[in-house]
């Protein structure tokens, strides 16, 4: 998997994408992530890439001539371009399935006030939010983005298995785990989890899931009900 992260801020990449498990990942050559400087394709002396909005309000937009460019020089068949960007399709788990199955996968992050609609309307395939806020800029988001997807790459995490039984894997938030000791300060770990009885186990853990789903997140209490 190749990913390349179109961004006014290269150098706050890798980041924590060069450390532990993703970064274990691009060192093993299983993906490449490339951070490419948009200024680049900038030609005035100030290596400008945004503008006033044409009909007034705050703020500045990245302007599409610099888009253009980039986006026509960075993109090749088979190329997926996602746009960071508030109003977009909220990422979730499912969408982190799909963009790890992607082969390139290119990023563009959203800055100032957004894009000009036309970049959205020629190159973007995919507009993705992390959930309902404003950040400064999309890099954190590409980053997280990122990390949930290349981990579900096989081969990536230390066993491919560990992924299939987590938080949302199954539409739940997870159920609760323990491990040695037994026993600390008077806490103890629930006694069907030393049980052996695996059956017993997995009843338990659905329980739990079920529990904390519907106190926490009801929506998707609800949505596994129907």
């Amino acid at each position: 998997m190749r990913i390349d992260v179109l961004t006014l801020f290269p150098e706050i990449f890798p980041g924590p994408l060069g450390s532990s498990i993703i970064g274990r990942a691009v060192k093993n050559g299983i993906v490449e992530i490339n951070a490419i400087d948009l200024r680049q394709y900038a030609h005035d002396r100030h290596a400008s890439v945004d503008d006033k909005p044409y009909g007034g309000g705050p703020g500045m937009l990245m302007k599409p001539d610099v888009l253009f460019e980039a986006l026509t020089d960075l993109k090749k068949d088979g190329t997926v371009v996602v746009l960071t960007s508030p109003r977009g399709e909220q990422f979730t788990q499912s969408a982190a399935v799909k963009m790890a199955s992607i082969d390139h996968l290119l990023i563009l992050c959203g800055h100032y006030e957004g894009v000009d609609e036309r970049v959205i309307e020629r190159f973007v395939d995919w507009e993705l939010s992390l959930g309902d806020f404003v950040m400064t800029s999309g890099n954190i988001a590409a980053m997280a983005m990122i990390d949930a997807a290349v981990r579900l790459i096989p081969g990536v995490l230390g066993k491919d298995e560990s992924s299939a039984d987590e938080s949302f894997s199954n539409g739940l938030l997870e159920y609760p785990q323990y491990t040695r000791p037994a026993e600390i300060d008077g806490m103890k770990v629930p006694d069907v989890l030393l049980s052996g009885d695996h059956g017993k186990i997995a009843e338990w853990r659905l329980g739990e899931s079920l529990k904390i789903t519907a106190a926490r997140r009801p929506d998707l209490y609800k949505k596994y009900k129907k």
